[in-house]
Formats: C-alpha cells, structure tokens, sequence
C-alpha cells in the first residue's frame, strides 16, 4: 500500500487514501484506470476496510419504485444528506426482482415470476450472486403466499460474508398453517443453506418485515404488536425476544420503527406529535437508554402522518413518507425537505424503503 500511494505525488500517503476513501462508488472505480497501482487499491484489504469504515459514517436511504407495467423493472432512488438524490439500476440483475432487505451496501432480492430465486447483489458496483434454492420440496410451502415472512440479510465487512435468512410457518398441502417455524440459513462461505426449526407464534407487518436490522451478530425484526424485538442469533441459530423501553411499549397510540444508529440497535417512537429515539446501550443486560427527543410540530402540514422509514445516525435522521423525504441534523436541530413528488402525484408503493450504506462489498 505504501509503494502504492507514494507514487501518487507531493501528497502524504495517508492524505492520498483519505481522499480516494470518500469517493463514491463508481468514481472510485474510474480512479482504477489511472495508473497500475491504483487498481490494485479496490482490492487491498487495508483501503477496504478504510473505504467501508468511512461509508459506515454516513446514513442513505433507498427507495424501491415499482412501475404499474408487469414487464417493467425496478428502479431505485438513492438520498444521501451530502451528494443529493440520484437513480439506481437493478437491471444488471438480468431479472426482475423485488428488494426483501439490504444490510452495509448490499441487497438480498427475490425474483417476481420465479418464487423461491433469490439473488445477492452490489448496486453500485453492479455485482450480482444467485443463491442456490434451498431444495424445499413442493409440497411444502410458506404460508400465505409462497414466500418467507421474513427475508434477513447479515453482511460482515470486516471478513467480506454474509449471510441470508429465509424464516416463515410452513403448511402442508391441504393443511392450515401451524406454529411450526422453519428457518433457512444461506452461507457465503460455504454457499449452501442450512435448516433449523422452532415453535414461534409471532406475526409480522408488511412494514416490519423491511425494518431488518443487523448487529451484534444478529438479525432483529420488530413483531406486529410492537411489544418487542424478535432476534436470530446467528452463530447458534437460536431465536430470542427483546424487550422494549417501558415507556414505549406502555404508550398508547405509538408507532415505532426498528433501526440502526451507528451499530447500535434502535428504536424510533412517534408519540403526541414527539419523536423520541432510544437506543439500546447495554445488548446483554437489554438496557436502553433515551437518546433524543424532538418536536414534529414543525414539520406538520409538510408530512402526512404516516411515516414509513427512517435512517439514521448521530448526526443525521431521514424520514420518508409516501411523496418525500425530509433530513433532520440533530446538531442544527434543522429539517430540510430533499425530495418531493410534484403535482400532487404520489409513488403506490413508497413504503419499500431501506437504510443503506455506500460501500465495497463482493458477492
């Protein structure tokens, strides 16, 4: 790395690689072309983790925009508090798919006419893998319509594997669903799927099932009550439940969403025109801990009053509802409008939304 950045002119070499670490994606690529050594830079295992280490800092969101055509593909519309708004592309997918969940800049997505096809992919290094299928037989299926209930995604930078969980109730041909749940286990390492099953009797909004979040090692869903966190531990493939803060569980007429704050698990309560935002400080003793509260009268009339994703940071929160997306910077303590959709117009499915990150990630 040394002889690789000391070529590079009267800059210091740790200059050099600061610079080049806070280019996005696809101008990173091009700087490949410059000269022999910087080509190699996208492969060296230091420059990655520094790469990955900044991108973490900074929060996105991606928007999954589905057209009415059923031949039409899937576009994506990427918010970044310093770059702006910008499109992305699946088509190098060479399928049509539905994003089910997206962890440290990579996306788990399934195929629309072929259920059970699921595919790893890098949007924007445009790297795709196909998962091999799970080999569940045919008379055997998710309940209610074919596919998991919960779809995770669990991605290491730091050892570049990741892991996909497929998890639902299964019924039998001709038989009602029971509490059996079945939960398939994709390792990039071996490529293969493993199985386990356990009792569980919990139920999963549409929105929950997106608000996947990936940290100490484990996966977390919020379940339908909102009474607390459902977790898959992935190094013993044990599920547990975490309990929420009193305060939010006790609140009458909350919404919450699940997410992550800087490795953190996180919990956003909407509560009497508030936003208070917890966060879980001690992961084994499950204590959490108010860390921000703010007043959403500000923003009244500009939103409508259901929100349908956040990401944040210790600096920034995003909010989208179904026809913008509004930043907050907790340091300001300022909202800015970053998109909107114009004339009245609004997107039918502006609920897909995901928190992302910008990084170099292989599949």
């Amino acid at each position: 790395m040394n002889q690789c950045v000391s070529k590079c002119g009267f800059f210091p070499d740790e200059i050099v690689l600061q610079i080049l670490a806070r280019l996005p994606v696809k101008s990173l690529l091009r700087t490949k072309s410059v000269c022999k050594l910087w080509y190699k830079l996208a492969s060296d295992v230091y420059f990655l983790e520094l790469y990955n280490k900044v991108s973490m800092r900074n929060p996105l969101v991606l928007v999954e925009v589905n057209e009415s055509s059923a031949e039409s593909r899937s576009s994506l519309i990427l918010f970044d508090s310093f770059r702006g708004v910008s499109e992305l592309s699946l088509d190098f997918v060479k399928d049509r798919v539905k994003v089910r969940a997206s962890c440290n800049g990579m996306l788990c997505c399934s195929s629309i006419p072929d259920k059970g096809v699921y595919y790893v992919c890098n949007p924007m290094t445009k790297k795709c893998r196909l998962l091999p299928k799970s080999r569940e037989r045919n008379v055997t299926r998710f309940h209610p319509d074919g596919e998991a209930t919960l779809v995770g995604l669990a991605c290491d930078l730091l050892t570049q594997k990741y892991y996909v969980v497929l998890a639902g109730y299964y019924r039998s041909f001709g038989h009602r669903p029971e509490r059996t749940f079945i939960s398939m286990v994709y390792d990039s390492e071996s490529n293969k799927w493993r199985k386990f099953v356990s009792l569980q009797d919990d139920r999963f909004t549409h929105m929950n099932r997106n608000q996947v979040v990936f940290t100490n090692g484990a996966l977390h869903w919020l379940t339908a009550s909102c009474s607390y966190v459902l977790a898959l531990d992935l190094n013993s493939e044990v599920w547990r439940r975490i309990a929420l803060p009193n305060p939010v569980t006790s609140g009458n007429g909350n919404r919450i969403y699940l997410l992550d704050s800087d490795g953190h698990l996180s919990v956003i309560q909407i509560l009497d025109g508030w936003m208070n935002i917890w966060s879980m400080i001690d992961y084994v003793l499950e204590e959490w801990k108010l860390v921000d509260r703010l007043s959403l009268l500000c923003i009244r009339g500009m939103v409508s009053q259901v929100f349908f994703q956040f990401s944040q940071n210790s600096e920034y929160v995003f909010l989208v509802d179904y026809k913008q997306v509004l930043v907050y910077n907790r340091n300001s303590r300022v909202w800015m409008e970053m998109y909107s959709v114009k004339n009245g117009a609004t997107l039918p499915l502006w609920f897909s939304a995901y928190s992302f990150r910008s990084t170099i990630f292989s599949c």
